[in-house]
């Protein structure tokens, strides 16, 4: 059986549907659910499924403390869901495409430093697309430049606004996140 790890720096919407997916599974088990800020609700959803939490500075994760945590409890998989931070590169080649992010937006349109959450939704919405989606990408050393694994696109209209973008993109995200996980493994 696989063991995952999730990071989320926020609500945690995505870490739960995983949660949710993988709670009766004989493949994998969430084993961990860690997260940069100590008020993050996604800790609160992750004890809901009696998943065990750690939180944990910038300094500490740069100093390697996320890392030793991560190979402490022998998580096989790390699954970012909203998580914030760059990740460090001792940690990306800790897990060398066994690390899978997901972006709110068509990478790679969209991405890099500071694209995330409402500024990608507002990026969207004033360039007028007519569609955007969600990319599935394992991680590299780079914000946004991993190997994209999936994507799936919803169409807009001149109507919409960042937050009715924000909800399609949830729907997405909801929907296929936890099955492309499961793919992957």
């Amino acid at each position: 059986m696989k063991r995952l790890a999730i990071l989320a720096s926020g609500s945690g919407s995505n870490a739960e549907k995983i949660m949710e997916h993988f709670q009766n599974s004989e493949i994998a088990e969430i084993a961990l659910v860690a997260s940069n800020k100590a008020d993050a609700f996604v800790l609160e959803r992750a004890k809901k499924f009696d998943v065990p939490t750690f939180t944990f500075s910038r300094k500490e994760m740069d100093a390697g403390v996320l890392l030793q945590k991560l190979q402490q409890e022998n998580i096989d998989w790390v699954i970012l869901a909203g998580f914030l931070l760059k990740i460090p590169v001792e940690l990306t080649r800790a897990f060398p495409d066994r690390m899978v992010n997901i972006h709110p937006a068509l990478l790679p349109k969209y991405g890099g430093k500071g694209m995330y959450g409402s500024f990608v939704h507002e990026a969207v919405k004033a360039a007028g697309e007519a569609e955007t989606g969600i990319t599935i990408h394992l991680v590299n050393e780079n914000y946004d430049e991993g190997r994209i694994v999936f994507q799936a696109s919803t169409p807009l209209t001149s109507d919409d606004t960042p937050d009715s973008i924000a909800e399609k993109v949830h729907a997405l995200e909801h929907k296929h996140f936890p099955e492309v996980i499961e793919g992957l493994l």
